[in-house]
Protein backbone atom coordinates (compact mmCIF):
# COMPACT_ATOMS: atom_id res chain seq x y z
CA UNK A 1 0.00 0.00 0.00
CA UNK A 2 1.19 3.62 -0.66
CA UNK A 3 2.39 5.91 1.90
CA UNK A 4 0.11 9.04 2.55
CA UNK A 5 2.07 12.31 3.29
CA UNK A 6 1.07 15.48 4.23
CA UNK A 7 2.92 17.18 1.49
CA UNK A 8 1.83 20.80 2.16
CA UNK A 9 -0.19 22.30 5.02
CA UNK A 10 -0.79 25.96 6.53
CA UNK A 11 -2.71 28.16 9.06
CA UNK A 12 -4.01 31.38 9.10
CA UNK A 13 -3.42 33.48 12.08
CA UNK A 14 -6.23 32.17 14.57
CA UNK A 15 -8.63 34.83 16.44
CA UNK A 16 -10.71 37.90 16.30
CA UNK A 17 -10.85 38.93 12.06
CA UNK A 18 -13.77 41.61 12.05
CA UNK A 19 -12.46 42.38 8.39
CA UNK A 20 -12.16 38.35 7.66
CA UNK A 21 -14.91 36.15 5.83
CA UNK A 22 -14.89 32.56 5.18
CA UNK A 23 -14.15 32.95 1.60
CA UNK A 24 -11.03 34.96 2.36
CA UNK A 25 -9.93 33.30 5.17
CA UNK A 26 -9.88 29.94 2.96
CA UNK A 27 -8.34 32.00 -0.19
CA UNK A 28 -5.85 32.92 2.42
CA UNK A 29 -4.84 28.84 3.53
CA UNK A 30 -5.46 27.45 0.50
CA UNK A 31 -2.89 29.31 -1.17
CA UNK A 32 -0.27 28.85 1.46
CA UNK A 33 -0.99 25.20 1.68
CA UNK A 34 -0.57 24.99 -2.52
CA UNK A 35 2.98 27.33 -2.29
CA UNK A 36 3.96 24.95 0.86
CA UNK A 37 3.52 21.96 -1.45
CA UNK A 38 4.76 23.23 -4.67
CA UNK A 39 0.94 22.45 -5.99
CA UNK A 40 -1.14 24.26 -7.74
CA UNK A 41 -5.30 24.63 -8.07
CA UNK A 42 -4.69 22.23 -10.85
CA UNK A 43 -3.32 19.30 -9.17
CA UNK A 44 -5.63 18.86 -6.75
CA UNK A 45 -8.09 15.51 -8.12
CA UNK A 46 -10.46 15.86 -4.83
CA UNK A 47 -10.99 18.61 -1.83
CA UNK A 48 -13.17 18.16 1.65
CA UNK A 49 -14.36 21.37 3.58
CA UNK A 50 -14.99 20.99 7.31
CA UNK A 51 -16.94 23.82 8.87
CA UNK A 52 -19.39 23.43 11.93
CA UNK A 53 -21.67 26.56 12.02
CA UNK A 54 -21.72 29.01 9.25
CA UNK A 55 -25.29 27.37 8.31
CA UNK A 56 -26.46 28.28 11.49
CA UNK A 57 -24.72 31.51 11.68
CA UNK A 58 -24.95 32.97 8.51
CA UNK A 59 -27.57 30.51 7.07
CA UNK A 60 -25.19 28.64 3.98
CA UNK A 61 -26.43 25.06 3.88
CA UNK A 62 -25.55 22.67 1.73
CA UNK A 63 -22.79 23.77 -0.35
CA UNK A 64 -20.75 25.57 2.03
CA UNK A 65 -17.41 23.93 0.79
CA UNK A 66 -18.20 24.44 -3.07
CA UNK A 67 -18.64 27.64 -2.10
CA UNK A 68 -15.19 28.18 -0.09
CA UNK A 69 -12.83 26.08 -2.86
CA UNK A 70 -14.83 28.23 -5.91
CA UNK A 71 -13.36 31.06 -4.14
CA UNK A 72 -10.12 29.47 -4.04
CA UNK A 73 -10.32 29.03 -8.19
CA UNK A 74 -10.83 25.22 -7.40
CA UNK A 75 -13.86 23.76 -9.35
CA UNK A 76 -14.81 20.98 -11.31
CA UNK A 77 -13.57 18.16 -9.09
CA UNK A 78 -15.50 15.71 -6.51
CA UNK A 79 -15.99 18.00 -3.09
CA UNK A 80 -17.35 16.88 0.14
CA UNK A 81 -18.79 18.96 3.14
CA UNK A 82 -17.58 17.90 6.54
CA UNK A 83 -19.69 18.55 9.98
CA UNK A 84 -18.26 16.40 12.62
CA UNK A 85 -18.53 18.91 15.78
CA UNK A 86 -15.13 20.24 16.86
CA UNK A 87 -13.39 17.04 15.13
CA UNK A 88 -14.42 17.96 11.47
CA UNK A 89 -11.01 19.09 10.54
CA UNK A 90 -9.34 15.92 11.16
CA UNK A 91 -12.08 14.19 9.87
CA UNK A 92 -12.04 16.11 6.57
CA UNK A 93 -8.41 14.38 6.67
CA UNK A 94 -9.05 10.83 7.51
CA UNK A 95 -11.38 11.17 4.42
CA UNK A 96 -8.49 12.64 2.04
CA UNK A 97 -6.21 9.59 3.69
CA UNK A 98 -9.13 7.43 2.76
CA UNK A 99 -9.38 8.59 -0.74
CA UNK A 100 -5.51 8.37 -1.32
CA UNK A 101 -5.25 4.28 -0.04
CA UNK A 102 -7.88 3.85 -2.03
CA UNK A 103 -6.17 4.90 -5.38
CA UNK A 104 -8.89 7.20 -7.03
CA UNK A 105 -6.66 10.15 -6.12
CA UNK A 106 -3.20 10.80 -5.73
CA UNK A 107 -3.48 14.71 -4.99
CA UNK A 108 -6.57 15.78 -2.69
CA UNK A 109 -6.92 18.92 -0.22
CA UNK A 110 -8.40 19.14 3.14
CA UNK A 111 -9.61 22.54 4.50
CA UNK A 112 -11.11 23.89 7.47
CA UNK A 113 -12.30 27.48 8.13
CA UNK A 114 -15.34 29.12 11.04
CA UNK A 115 -16.09 32.63 11.40
CA UNK A 116 -17.37 32.85 14.72
CA UNK A 117 -16.35 36.16 16.12
CA UNK A 118 -18.87 39.20 15.47
CA UNK A 119 -19.58 42.82 16.37
CA UNK A 120 -23.49 41.67 15.51
CA UNK A 121 -24.77 41.17 18.83
CA UNK A 122 -27.60 38.74 16.61
CA UNK A 123 -24.84 36.81 14.66
CA UNK A 124 -22.54 36.25 18.18
CA UNK A 125 -25.61 34.83 19.61
CA UNK A 126 -26.14 32.36 16.81
CA UNK A 127 -22.19 32.00 17.27
CA UNK A 128 -23.02 30.84 20.28
CA UNK A 129 -26.19 28.99 19.67
CA UNK A 130 -24.25 26.45 17.06
CA UNK A 131 -22.22 25.00 19.85
CA UNK A 132 -25.28 23.42 21.70
CA UNK A 133 -26.04 21.13 18.56
CA UNK A 134 -22.78 19.27 19.94
CA UNK A 135 -25.20 17.21 22.27
CA UNK A 136 -28.18 15.21 21.69
CA UNK A 137 -30.86 18.01 21.58
CA UNK A 138 -33.46 15.67 22.78
CA UNK A 139 -31.86 14.89 25.52
CA UNK A 140 -30.45 18.30 27.12
CA UNK A 141 -32.21 17.61 30.44
CA UNK A 142 -31.24 14.18 31.39
CA UNK A 143 -26.81 14.59 29.88
CA UNK A 144 -26.97 17.62 32.29
CA UNK A 145 -28.45 15.55 34.76
CA UNK A 146 -25.79 12.77 34.15
CA UNK A 147 -22.86 15.32 33.61
CA UNK A 148 -23.84 16.57 37.35
CA UNK A 149 -24.24 13.58 39.20
CA UNK A 150 -20.69 12.76 38.01
CA UNK A 151 -19.02 16.40 39.82
CA UNK A 152 -21.52 15.58 42.80
CA UNK A 153 -19.41 16.56 45.99
CA UNK A 154 -16.95 18.95 44.64
CA UNK A 155 -17.53 22.59 45.02
CA UNK A 156 -16.02 25.85 44.26
CA UNK A 157 -17.04 29.27 43.04
CA UNK A 158 -18.43 29.21 40.30
CA UNK A 159 -19.68 32.01 38.07
CA UNK A 160 -22.32 33.11 35.26
CA UNK A 161 -20.30 34.71 32.75
CA UNK A 162 -20.71 34.25 28.93
CA UNK A 163 -19.72 30.87 27.83
CA UNK A 164 -20.75 27.74 25.49
CA UNK A 165 -22.33 24.65 27.04
CA UNK A 166 -19.35 22.87 26.89
CA UNK A 167 -17.67 24.60 29.38
CA UNK A 168 -19.89 23.15 31.96
CA UNK A 169 -19.31 19.50 30.08
CA UNK A 170 -15.93 20.39 30.62
CA UNK A 171 -16.41 21.54 34.32
CA UNK A 172 -18.12 18.23 35.35
CA UNK A 173 -16.08 16.26 33.68
CA UNK A 174 -13.15 17.78 35.60
CA UNK A 175 -15.45 17.41 39.13
CA UNK A 176 -15.91 13.33 38.21
CA UNK A 177 -11.64 13.37 37.51
CA UNK A 178 -10.95 15.66 40.96
CA UNK A 179 -13.67 12.60 42.68
CA UNK A 180 -11.86 9.81 41.81
CA UNK A 181 -8.01 10.91 41.87
CA UNK A 182 -7.72 14.11 43.97
CA UNK A 183 -6.67 16.03 40.40
CA UNK A 184 -6.59 19.58 41.62
CA UNK A 185 -7.63 23.45 39.92
CA UNK A 186 -4.05 24.36 41.46
CA UNK A 187 -3.10 21.49 38.68
CA UNK A 188 -5.50 22.96 35.73
CA UNK A 189 -3.94 25.99 35.92
CA UNK A 190 -0.45 24.78 35.50
CA UNK A 191 -1.61 23.78 32.66
CA UNK A 192 -3.30 26.25 31.48
CA UNK A 193 -0.24 28.45 32.68
CA UNK A 194 2.18 26.84 30.70
CA UNK A 195 0.13 26.89 27.46
CA UNK A 196 0.27 30.67 27.45
CA UNK A 197 3.70 30.76 28.46
CA UNK A 198 3.91 28.37 24.65
CA UNK A 199 2.05 30.85 23.31
CA UNK A 200 4.69 33.55 23.28
CA UNK A 201 6.09 31.90 20.76
CA UNK A 202 3.64 31.54 18.40
CA UNK A 203 2.44 34.43 16.06
CA UNK A 204 -0.39 32.82 14.68
CA UNK A 205 -1.99 32.46 18.21
CA UNK A 206 -4.99 34.34 19.28
CA UNK A 207 -3.69 35.18 22.39
CA UNK A 208 0.28 35.98 22.99
CA UNK A 209 0.84 36.77 26.62
CA UNK A 210 2.05 34.91 29.11
CA UNK A 211 0.07 33.66 32.50
CA UNK A 212 1.23 33.06 35.79
CA UNK A 213 -0.75 30.03 37.76
CA UNK A 214 -1.78 32.43 40.29
CA UNK A 215 -2.90 34.61 37.30
CA UNK A 216 -4.99 31.86 35.49
CA UNK A 217 -6.48 30.73 39.18
CA UNK A 218 -7.49 34.44 39.59
CA UNK A 219 -9.27 34.83 36.11
CA UNK A 220 -12.83 35.24 36.27
CA UNK A 221 -14.69 32.03 37.64
CA UNK A 222 -16.20 29.79 34.70
CA UNK A 223 -18.36 26.94 36.02
CA UNK A 224 -15.75 25.16 39.00
CA UNK A 225 -13.22 24.71 38.91
CA UNK A 226 -12.72 26.59 35.27
CA UNK A 227 -11.73 29.84 35.25
CA UNK A 228 -11.52 31.79 31.86
CA UNK A 229 -7.54 31.37 30.93
CA UNK A 230 -8.29 27.92 31.32
CA UNK A 231 -10.56 27.54 28.13
CA UNK A 232 -10.56 28.28 24.66
CA UNK A 233 -11.99 31.39 22.88
CA UNK A 234 -14.37 32.31 20.25
CA UNK A 235 -11.76 32.78 17.37
CA UNK A 236 -12.04 32.99 13.34
CA UNK A 237 -9.76 31.14 11.41
CA UNK A 238 -8.49 28.63 8.34
CA UNK A 239 -5.62 25.75 7.68
CA UNK A 240 -5.45 23.44 5.10
CA UNK A 241 -3.30 20.58 4.35
CA UNK A 242 -2.53 18.97 0.83
CA UNK A 243 -2.42 15.43 1.06
CA UNK A 244 -0.55 12.80 -1.08
CA UNK A 245 0.41 9.25 -1.87
CA UNK A 246 3.58 8.25 -3.47
CA UNK A 247 2.40 9.08 -6.87
CA UNK A 248 1.62 12.60 -5.91
CA UNK A 249 4.92 13.06 -3.52
CA UNK A 250 6.83 12.30 -6.76
CA UNK A 251 4.83 14.53 -9.06
CA UNK A 252 5.05 17.56 -6.82
CA UNK A 253 8.49 16.62 -5.84
CA UNK A 254 8.45 17.93 -2.26
CA UNK A 255 11.57 16.86 -0.15
CA UNK A 256 10.21 18.49 3.63
CA UNK A 257 6.97 15.88 3.27
CA UNK A 258 6.06 14.25 6.65
CA UNK A 259 4.81 11.11 6.67
CA UNK A 260 1.09 10.09 8.00
CA UNK A 261 1.80 6.98 10.14
CA UNK A 262 -1.87 6.73 11.00
CA UNK A 263 -4.86 8.57 11.24
CA UNK A 264 -7.86 7.19 13.04
CA UNK A 265 -11.58 7.98 13.74
CA UNK A 266 -13.72 6.55 16.08
CA UNK A 267 -17.05 7.36 17.81
CA UNK A 268 -18.60 6.91 21.46
CA UNK A 269 -20.18 4.12 22.99
CA UNK A 270 -22.04 3.30 26.37
CA UNK A 271 -19.52 2.89 29.10
CA UNK A 272 -19.33 3.62 32.41
CA UNK A 273 -17.47 6.72 33.49
CA UNK A 274 -14.74 4.63 35.09
CA UNK A 275 -13.63 2.39 32.26
CA UNK A 276 -11.23 4.33 30.75
CA UNK A 277 -10.03 2.04 28.48
CA UNK A 278 -12.95 1.74 26.72
CA UNK A 279 -13.10 5.53 26.18
CA UNK A 280 -13.49 6.91 23.10
CA UNK A 281 -10.04 8.72 22.65
CA UNK A 282 -8.37 5.64 24.72
CA UNK A 283 -9.34 4.02 21.70
CA UNK A 284 -8.77 5.81 18.99
CA UNK A 285 -5.18 5.97 20.74
CA UNK A 286 -4.90 2.13 21.04
CA UNK A 287 -5.52 1.99 17.27
CA UNK A 288 -3.36 4.59 15.75
CA UNK A 289 -0.26 3.28 17.59
CA UNK A 290 -0.48 -0.40 16.29
CA UNK A 291 -1.34 1.04 12.99
CA UNK A 292 1.87 3.11 13.38
CA UNK A 293 4.04 0.38 14.88
CA UNK A 294 4.83 2.62 17.86
CA UNK A 295 4.23 2.99 21.61
CA UNK A 296 3.34 6.25 23.49
CA UNK A 297 7.38 5.98 24.90
CA UNK A 298 8.16 6.80 21.07
CA UNK A 299 6.28 9.95 20.67
CA UNK A 300 7.86 13.24 21.14
CA UNK A 301 5.73 16.04 20.82
CA UNK A 302 1.67 16.07 20.66
CA UNK A 303 -1.09 18.61 20.44
CA UNK A 304 -4.06 17.64 22.16
CA UNK A 305 -7.83 19.08 21.77
CA UNK A 306 -7.62 21.23 25.45
CA UNK A 307 -10.72 23.55 25.04
CA UNK A 308 -10.57 23.42 28.52
CA UNK A 309 -7.03 22.82 30.60
CA UNK A 310 -8.89 19.67 32.28
CA UNK A 311 -9.06 18.31 28.23
CA UNK A 312 -5.15 18.40 28.88
CA UNK A 313 -5.13 16.28 31.43
CA UNK A 314 -7.36 13.98 30.47
CA UNK A 315 -5.63 13.22 26.76
CA UNK A 316 -2.35 12.88 28.28
CA UNK A 317 -3.83 10.02 29.81
CA UNK A 318 -6.07 8.47 27.31
CA UNK A 319 -2.78 9.27 24.93
CA UNK A 320 -0.76 6.62 27.80
CA UNK A 321 2.22 9.53 28.34
CA UNK A 322 0.91 8.26 32.43
CA UNK A 323 -1.23 6.21 34.00
CA UNK A 324 -5.10 6.85 34.46
CA UNK A 325 -5.16 9.87 37.30
CA UNK A 326 -1.68 10.45 36.58
CA UNK A 327 -2.48 14.05 33.95
CA UNK A 328 -2.18 16.30 36.97
CA UNK A 329 1.14 15.37 38.61
CA UNK A 330 2.49 14.78 35.26
CA UNK A 331 1.83 18.48 34.15
CA UNK A 332 2.88 19.58 37.50
CA UNK A 333 6.21 17.80 37.21
CA UNK A 334 7.49 19.94 34.31
CA UNK A 335 6.59 16.81 31.56
CA UNK A 336 4.40 18.32 29.32
CA UNK A 337 6.17 21.97 28.96
CA UNK A 338 8.63 22.75 26.11
CA UNK A 339 12.23 20.71 26.74
CA UNK A 340 10.34 18.25 29.27
CA UNK A 341 10.16 14.83 28.75
CA UNK A 342 6.76 14.99 26.49
CA UNK A 343 5.91 18.46 25.38
CA UNK A 344 2.60 18.93 24.70
CA UNK A 345 0.46 21.99 23.13
CA UNK A 346 3.90 23.79 22.17
CA UNK A 347 1.60 25.54 20.07
CA UNK A 348 -0.45 27.37 22.45
CA UNK A 349 -3.03 24.55 22.65
CA UNK A 350 -6.74 25.49 22.00
CA UNK A 351 -7.03 27.87 25.39
CA UNK A 352 -4.08 29.99 23.94
CA UNK A 353 -4.10 29.59 20.11
CA UNK A 354 -7.79 29.53 19.28
CA UNK A 355 -10.84 27.02 18.56
CA UNK A 356 -12.62 27.40 15.36
CA UNK A 357 -14.04 24.22 15.38
CA UNK A 358 -13.75 23.46 11.43
CA UNK A 359 -9.81 24.88 11.62
CA UNK A 360 -9.25 23.37 14.46
CA UNK A 361 -7.78 19.80 13.58
CA UNK A 362 -5.62 20.87 10.53
CA UNK A 363 -3.92 23.53 12.88
CA UNK A 364 -2.88 20.98 15.11
CA UNK A 365 -1.48 19.01 12.54
CA UNK A 366 0.36 22.58 11.22
CA UNK A 367 2.21 22.93 14.50
CA UNK A 368 3.26 19.17 14.20
CA UNK A 369 4.08 19.27 10.79
CA UNK A 370 6.14 22.43 11.62
CA UNK A 371 7.63 21.05 14.38
CA UNK A 372 8.97 17.28 12.15
CA UNK A 373 9.96 19.68 9.55
CA UNK A 374 12.51 21.55 12.61
CA UNK A 375 10.76 24.36 11.38
CA UNK A 376 9.69 25.97 14.83
CA UNK A 377 12.40 28.12 15.75
CA UNK A 378 12.03 29.28 19.30
CA UNK A 379 9.20 26.82 20.12
CA UNK A 380 11.17 23.76 18.37
CA UNK A 381 11.00 20.72 19.62
CA UNK A 382 14.70 18.73 19.74
CA UNK A 383 15.02 16.22 17.57
CA UNK A 384 11.45 15.27 17.10
CA UNK A 385 10.69 11.85 14.80
CA UNK A 386 7.55 11.16 15.93
CA UNK A 387 4.13 13.72 16.84
CA UNK A 388 0.78 12.64 17.92
CA UNK A 389 -2.61 14.00 17.70
CA UNK A 390 -5.74 14.21 19.39
CA UNK A 391 -8.66 15.92 18.23
CA UNK A 392 -12.20 15.41 19.64
CA UNK A 393 -15.62 16.91 19.05
CA UNK A 394 -19.34 17.00 20.71
CA UNK A 395 -20.58 14.79 23.89
CA UNK A 396 -22.38 11.75 23.60
CA UNK A 397 -23.27 10.00 26.70
CA UNK A 398 -20.21 10.79 29.01
CA UNK A 399 -17.62 11.39 26.29
CA UNK A 400 -16.94 13.09 22.86
CA UNK A 401 -19.29 11.57 20.62
CA UNK A 402 -16.57 11.54 17.87
CA UNK A 403 -12.64 11.51 17.77
CA UNK A 404 -9.62 11.29 15.41
CA UNK A 405 -6.34 10.18 16.54
CA UNK A 406 -3.06 10.86 14.02
CA UNK A 407 0.54 10.45 14.49
CA UNK A 408 3.01 11.77 12.21
CA UNK A 409 6.83 10.85 11.36
CA UNK A 410 9.58 13.22 10.15
CA UNK A 411 10.35 13.62 6.49
CA UNK A 412 13.01 11.13 5.63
Amino acid sequence: MSNIYIAGISMTKFGPRPDATIKSMCREAVAAALADANATTADIEAAYFANVAQDVIEGQTTIAGQIAFQACGITGIPVANVENACASGSTAVWLGINQLKAGSADIVLALGAEKLVFEDKLLMARSMKAFEGGVDVTDMDSTQQRLSALGKGVEGQGGAGHRSFFMDIYANLAKAHMNAFGTTQYQMAVVASKNHQHSTLNEKCHYNRPMTVEEVLAGRPLAYPLTVPMCSPFSDGAAAAVLVNDAGLNKLGSDRAVRILACELTSSTERAWDDLEQHVCRRAARAAYEAAGISPDDIDVAEVHDAAAFGEIMQTELLGFCEFGGGGALADSGATRLGGRIPVNVSGGLECKGHPLGATGIGQLYELTTQLRGEAGSRQVENARFAIQENGGGLLGIEEASAVVSILGRPE
